[in-house]
């Protein structure tokens, strides 16, 4: 009976032995099997692809920001509204640039017709120029007179004095002929200082003709530099009141708008965001380790969670960031310490898509991406 008992315990041993030997034959034949699978991948794939799903769409997205300060009076587009290149965004109050364009056109005028009364007065200078060369002419010829006279007047005196002591002539002919002589020489003076004065009258005239002549000399009335100054106010005066018409830079969709009706925007400060659809592209941040082979130029396959594995778009490698994301971050990690533990970077590639793909299946900045590079294209 003792023997009976134990032959059906040693039998189910055996049973379980061998059962337990067939799982791990199996279990050894899946492991093989499978690395045979993944070894056979690695070879025809793996090491020719990388792959990284910390992938982010992104996009040179354009800032629209008034460039004159007013008052918006009329804002015709809304967030996630599609708008074209010229499409107009926003209208300002142009009341102070039609001001402005009514005061420069104003000096504009003014400025014309001072130059014009410049080149008036140049002329009335250089006759009045010539006028007083004609008063130095006139005073040489007083001079002249009034050398012969003093001439006269001195022969006479000297004749008059030698007779005086034969008693030839009287004493009251030689009182006369000294103040003849007096009087010649006191007119020879008046006519010296006549002619100095004409002189200097004529150079005082030349001098402010002169200075006047320079405010014009060799310029126009459209190029005199007063007139040149007061039309570039005209032309910067228009140029503001074109920009009481805000307009799209680009084609897009807006985003992030900050303007109402009645609101008064500031120079430079953002209002809204216009985002080019048909111009997305891929940050794909990689491990350092996977981009040994990498090249610029190399083939990308990329796919959305959006619209899943059935639609994948064809991109190009088209540039590396100067950085790792670590590094231009806004506060950067510092591996001074002794703690210091080796962390795995990665450093963002930039990747062009297919305009037409892109239009079939439309993106939208931030969406999360798949992608895999081909290194055995070249």
């Amino acid at each position: 009976m003792a023997d009976a008992a134990i032959e059906p315990t040693d039998a189910m041993q055996e049973g379980r032995q061998s059962a337990r030997r067939t799982w791990l034959i199996r279990l050894g034949l899946a492991v093989i099997v499978g690395g045979l699978l993944w070894g056979a991948w690695y070879l025809l794939v793996g090491r020719t692809h990388v792959d990284t799903d910390n992938a982010y769409v992104n996009a040179e997205m354009a800032q629209v920001t008034p460039l004159i300060s007013a008052q918006a009076t009329d804002v015709l587009v809304s967030d996630t509204q599609a708008v074209k290149k010229g499409d107009i965004l926003v209208r300002l109050d142009p009341t102070n640039a039609q001001i402005a364009i009514a005061q420069a056109e104003a000096e504009l005028a003014d400025a014309r017709r001072r130059f014009r009364q410049t080149v008036a007065t140049s002329q009335s200078l250089s006759a009045q120029v010539e006028a007083r060369g004609a008063d130095i002419a006139q005073a040489r010829a007083q001079l002249a007179t009034a050398q012969a006279d003093f001439d006269k007047a001195r022969i006479d005196l000297q004749r008059r004095e030698a007779l005086i002591g034969d008693g030839a002539v009287s004493g009251d002919e030689v009182t006369t002929a000294r103040k003849s002589y007096a009087t010649a020489k006191a007119a020879l003076d008046l006519a010296r200082a006549g002619v100095e004065t004409a002189q200097a009258t004529r150079g005082a005239a030349t001098g402010q003709f002169e200075a006047n002549d320079a405010l014009v000399r060799g310029s126009t009335i459209d190029t005199d530099p007063a007139v040149l100054a007061a039309q570039a106010k005209l032309a910067s005066a228009k140029l503001d009141l074109d920009r009481t018409i805000i307009r799209a830079p680009i084609d897009g969709v807006i985003t992030k708008r900050q303007v109402q009706v009645g609101q008064r925007v500031a120079q430079g400060s953002p209002i809204m965001t216009i985002v080019p659809l048909n111009q997305l592209y891929v940050d794909a941040n990689f491990k350092e380790s996977q981009l040994r082979e990498v090249k610029v130029g190399m083939p990308a396959r990329v796919t959305s969670d959006l619209y899943g594995d059935e639609v994948v778009y064809h991109g190009k490698i088209v540039g590396f960031s100067g950085g790792t994301g670590a590094s231009m971050s806004l506060i950067p990690a510092q591996n001074a310490t002794g703690n210091w533990i080796k962390v795995v970077q990665r450093l963002p590639l930039r990747i062009e898509l297919d305009p037409r793909e892109l239009a079939a299946h439309p993106l939208r900045v931030g969406l999360s991406m798949d992608v895999e590079i081909d290194l055995s294209a070249k």
